[in-house]
């Protein structure tokens, strides 16, 4: 058996390069819900009968899959609830090619989850995020968050204006850090996880034997009908549901599944099953890829602390300067960071993407344009700033911002601990609310558009029919997976939410084009049917405009009155030019 639990490294590589394991960060980033009936203090012992009666359930149905109303019944939650479970779910999974993933919004609850994805994804609700590290000077940035709220000095702990005073990633959990913390998540509850997703050997004689023994030697024949009663077994269709927490390899290692990795599962036969494999003996070979993984991380994080600094560090923030001098630096995991951009505007299209992901961090009074096909998107500790994302096939998550205008094409949106912020959105999935937000002035429908959109929508799944902006579901105030202690009786409190923008004051926002010659699309308008107050409010808007035009052209006044009033004009538009900021696109997004 020591064979059988030698860490993983691919025939194509060289002798000096390993494959290692890393956690999926979309579980964790993504697809924790603050739900307290989903938080099992024994998840283990809870999550075993919820999935006995899920299998029952699941095996009423011709898919083998269950939906919302069974597992409302075996949570004993609401079928609201519910159904925000198998769309978070979707929207984490690592397998494209589920139905789920693959099924439109009005078919989720037909198509329905894998019991056994489902699992791993209740039992991951048990996880505590990694704390940020203390700010070195915390007395001088106590007096920065103003405590409107009674619960501010709980749960508003890493307030926006903290990350403004800091304006650096090093008091934020480092990426190699975080994956340090989610594999040793992993590490301490692997067994369980196992135990849940493991099949005990039943059956006596003949029976048995027929199932699994014909495939084995005399020898392991006799061991396992002397085992039968007490060992459990992965099959190997069980064991690719661990996908769903780690893969090999930085993004998946070629496309390589964990069967295809495993030493016991990499030369099965793929005309015959494969035949299962003890629990146990998965147990090992995991562990060990997992402390040889952590292992590397801390070589790496000691090198890069003693060591140089490095220009491709994903971990070094970027310098402030205009976007046409600026490059977002790439994680070897496929996420592009924009990061530490203040009083600039900045410009990422399709080509410049390196990866599905992309993390906005602690930008301050700048406009930032994503112009690009997306799976998750992330914006932290942003303050006075305008973010368009382009299209989002997984999931937006806006936390810890104030003051900021979020404009997304996206499947679905989170917005956690915000203050002040607006948030013009196109989601197929209700906007989710939670922690500890105040103020969050309003959300509105979509409003802008750019060449490519509708293109990049339909390449990651956006369906333009679909608009749930306000049909907002707000969570707790507080989030039960954070590391923070909170007073008695503050996790019944529901988040404040959010309200809808008053149609008077709704404008679309115009997205310069140009940087898109190159590029151009077939898009010509917002690919989003807007409600019919703010349809009404936009064609009186115009309406308005045109109005005001004419009066301007056929205005009876002399040649040279028409010139001192342009010129007025011109002088109003430039004050207010300078006034909001906005001059700094002319030079930064024209600086070329």
């Amino acid at each position: 058996m020591s064979d059988s639990i030698e860490a993983y490294t691919p025939s194509s590589s060289s002798p000096r390069e390993s494959v290692f394991i890393h956690p999926r960060r979309e579980p964790f980033d993504h697809g924790l819900l603050p739900i307290p009936k989903l938080i099992f203090t024994d998840p283990n012992a809870t999550l075993a009968p919820v999935r006995d009666k899920l299998v029952a359930s699941a095996a009423n149905r011709p898919s083998k899959r269950v939906g919302s109303t069974a597992l409302s019944d075996a949570l004993q939650i609401s079928l609201d609830h519910a159904r925000l479970v198998l769309d978070t779910l979707a929207s984490v999974l690592h397998d494209d090619d589920d139905p789920l993933v693959r099924a439109k919004s009005s078919e989720v609850d037909v198509v329905g989850a894998d019991v056994y994805d489902l699992i791993l994804f209740l039992y991951i609700q048990s996880y505590k995020r990694l704390l940020p590290r203390t700010h070195k000077d915390s007395a001088a940035v106590a007096d920065v968050w103003p405590s409107t709220s009674a619960f501010d000095g709980y749960l508003s702990a890493l307030s926006p204006l903290q990350l403004v005073r800091s304006n650096s990633r090093r008091f934020i959990p480092s990426q190699a850090d975080e994956e340090a913390h989610q594999l040793s998540y992993l590490q301490k509850h692997l067994a369980n996880i196992l135990s849940l997703l493991a099949e005990p050997v039943e059956g006596e004689g003949e029976e048995s034997l027929e199932k699994f023994g014909n495939r084995l030697r005399l020898a392991q024949v006799l061991l396992f009908v002397y085992m039968a009663k007490v060992i459990r077994v992965l099959t190997m269709e069980r064991f690719e549901h661990l996908g769903f927490l780690i893969q090999f390899g930085e993004k998946g290692f070629e496309g390589v599944t964990l069967s295809q990795a495993a030493p016991f599962f990499a030369n099965s036969d793929p005309d015959m099953p494969a035949v299962p494999v003890p629990a146990a003996q998965v147990h090992d070979w995991v562990l060990q890829n997992i402390s040889s993984a952590l292992e590397h991380i801390s070589e790496r994080v000691s090198a890069k602390e003693n060591g140089p600094p490095n220009a491709t560090d994903q971990d070094v923030p970027m310098a402030d300067a205009c976007a046409s001098s600026m490059k977002s630096p790439k994680s070897a995991r496929g996420s592009s960071f924009i990061e530490g951009i203040s009083k600039a505007s900045y410009v990422k299209q399709a080509p410049d993407i390196k990866g599905s992901s992309v993390k906005v961090l602690n930008c301050h009074d700048s406009v930032i344009y994503i112009l690009a096909p997306l799976r998750f998107a992330t914006i932290y500790g942003c303050s006075d700033t305008t973010i368009v994302l382009g299209a989002v096939g997984k999931a937006v998550r806006v936390e810890h911002c104030e003051r900021v205008h979020v404009i997304a094409a996206a499947k679905r949106i989170c917005i956690a601990n915000c203050r002040e912020c607006v948030f013009f959105l196109g989601v197929n999935q209700q906007p989710l609310i939670v922690g500890d937000n105040h103020k969050l002035q309003a959300v509105a429908p979509y409003n802008t558009f750019y060449s490519q959109l509708e293109e990049h929508m339909n390449q990651v799944g956006i369906e333009p029919t679909v608009n749930k902006w306000d049909e907002l579901i707000a969570l707790g105030v507080v989030d039960p997976h954070d590391s923070l202690s909170h007073p008695a009786g503050v996790s019944d409190i529901q988040a404040e939410s959010a309200t809808r923008l008053d149609p008077d004051q709704f404008t679309n926002f115009l997205i310069p084009n140009w940087f898109g010659g190159e590029s151009a699309g077939t898009t010509k308008d917002n690919p989003f049917p807007l409600p019919d107050a703010y349809l009404a409010s936009q064609q009186r808007n115009n309406k308005n405009l045109g109005e005001i035009k004419q009066i301007l052209r056929e205005a009876p006044i002399e040649d040279n009155r028409k010139r001192e009033l342009s010129c007025a004009l011109h002088v109003f538009f430039k004050d207010w030019l300078y006034a909001s900021g906005n001059i700094r696109q002319l030079y930064c997004l024209q600086g070329d």
